[in-house]
């Protein structure tokens, strides 16, 4: 595709380091005035760009987040890890989204050349660009399509990795394995060792 339009540029890691480098690469590249960012996993139409675009260039939003309001994912193992962690987030960061971890979504250039993520901070990207100063965040229902491709990996276990990392970051304010990690680290050694212990008496 590149070969046959010079506006189409990829960028090819030697293997996968996750979204949120993907992400910082495509940021650090970016030269338009609205930034969109979208998953490969044909979850999300690109018929929500114009929209998305829209909603940046006329209505001044700095960040518009995708809402998948209707979602054909296991509720037990993904729907409810997934509610949860959006109220919590919601909850502390007074950002009225109800689905940050979205990879739907379009920003102001001046949002992205303004922020830095990396780990697993992608989930957090419109608090990030909150307390960077840029307020206006809004959120736009979008078409969520069957999972063509794998199944989603948010879970039980990224929603506890995911509120000890909103706690790091709220505390702190950087991200990374903070203290709080070791201490949900240790809490989960704990109740297993303990859990074994129980079952080996009985």
């Amino acid at each position: 595709l590149g070969a046959k339009d010079s506006n189409i540029h990829g960028v090819k890691f030697r293997r996968n380091y996750g979204k949120s480098p993907a992400l910082y690469c495509g940021f650090e590249r970016a030269k338009g005035d609205v930034v969109i960012t979208m998953d490969a996993d044909l979850q999300d139409s690109p018929d929500e760009i114009p929209e998305l675009y829209r909603m940046i260039t006329e209505e001044g939003y700095d960040v518009v987040s995708g809402w998948k309001k209707k979602r054909y994912d296991n509720v037990m193992l993904k729907n409810i890890p997934s509610k949860l962690f959006n109220a919590t987030t919601r909850r502390i960061s007074k950002i009225k989204l109800h689905d940050f971890n979205c990879g739907l979504k379009a920003y102001r250039k001046d949002v992205v050349k303004n922020i830095e993520i990396y780990s697993e901070m992608h989930r957090y990207i419109p608090v990030i660009a909150k307390w960077a100063g840029f307020t206006k965040i809004g959120e736009k229902v979008v078409h969520h399509q069957k999972r063509k491709y794998g199944t989603s990996k948010f879970g039980w276990n990224r929603f506890v990795n995911g509120y000890l990392d909103l706690m790091t970051l709220t505390f702190t304010k950087r991200f990374g394995k903070q203290p709080m990690h070791f201490f949900g680290l240790w809490g989960s050694v704990s109740f297993l060792l303990g859990l074994i212990i129980v079952i080996a008496l009985i």
